[in-house]
């Protein structure tokens, strides 16, 4: 039996809480989102990956010049039941590891901190 996989699409984020949170501190880009945690995410714990090369795939993929920055799992779901439910909705990330290198932030409680810092006095000033 053929394996079957998930169709991909996309989902804008609101583009009023884009203009909003974005500065030049901030990179614009595209969120994946993973089905799963391990194999999803290109993580070999004891079964093989169907894809070995998905996250290379991923990371030499653009369109109209933007790329895929960040892989996680929460975005698409966040996203499609904002799409149904009528709400506006932006992901923003603390970017913690980078999977290509192999890097890891040292401290990545203080990314996360400053990126919640920062999105809150953006929003404050509304």
């Amino acid at each position: 039996m053929g394996c079957k996989k998930g169709r991909p699409y996309v989902i804008a984020c609101s583009e009023t809480l884009e203009k909003i949170i974005e500065s030049p501190q901030m990179h614009k880009g595209i969120t994946a989102t993973a089905g799963g945690f391990y194999g999803p995410q290109g993580r070999v714990l004891r079964l093989n990956i169907q894809d070995e090369n998905l996250n290379g795939k991923m990371d030499n993929f653009t369109t109209n010049g933007t790329r895929i920055t960040n892989l996680e799992m929460e975005t698409a779901a966040i996203y499609g039941l904002g799409l149904l439910l009528g709400h506006q909705c932006l992901s923003l990330n603390a970017i913690i590891a980078n999977r290509a290198s192999g890097t890891f932030s040292e401290d990545p409680y203080k990314a996360v901190d400053a990126l919640i810092a920062y999105t809150l006095d953006k929003l404050a000033k509304q």
